[in-house]
């Protein structure tokens, strides 16, 4: 199951920074807060942050090492006409291993995130709400992952700017 957001990759990729921009796509981009960037999609509506990681660690046999992986982002995502208030969101840039699960970690609190191919995220609506107010309270998520490959990663995110990222992209997606 892809994630259940309508957003292209490739439109927050080109809003975030040290990406090349395309006018329509960065036109998408409504606000940036510290290290979150918000997006709004009109037709249907839709409203997210996302944000790349401030450190990647990725180890194998437990040395590291170098591996070539594609974009890493979290994301949460609102979309009133389905529902959807605060929906989280991480692809790690390489499929991740079968029947395995993402873990983040927000201080003392711990998420397991199921996957699917490249993308992992909470199994509930109720997960996701956990998972935002975590969040909301913490300063950094680090998501750990295994690749098909047995590679283990470990991304570090801050969550400064988070909170009013969330706000801004939750009233413009306000029914």
């Amino acid at each position: 199951m892809i994630p259940r957001t309508a957003l292209t990759l490739a439109a927050a990729l080109a809003s975030l920074p040290g990406v090349a921009t395309a006018q329509a796509v960065s036109e998408n981009r409504v606000d940036v807060q510290t290290a979150w960037s918000v997006f709004v999609e009109t037709d249907p509506r839709e409203c997210w942050v996302v944000s790349r990681p401030t450190k990647t660690v990725n180890t194998r046999g437990g040395q590291e090492v170098q591996v070539r992986r594609g974009e890493i982002l979290l994301y949460v995502t609102f979309r009133p006409e389905s529902g959807v208030a605060g929906e989280v969101s991480f692809t790690g840039g390489y499929p991740f291993g079968p029947e395995s699960k993402v873990r983040l970690q927000v201080g003392d609190n711990g998420f397991e995130l199921p996957v699917d191919g490249e993308w992992a995220w909470p199994d509930s609506p109720g997960t996701d709400a956990r998972v935002v107010e975590a969040l909301k309270a913490g300063t950094e998520a680090v998501l750990t992952g295994v690749s098909a490959r047995g590679t283990t990663t470990r991304d570090t995110f801050s969550l400064l700017g988070i909170s009013a990222a969330l706000d801004e992209a939750q009233k413009r997606c306000t029914n």
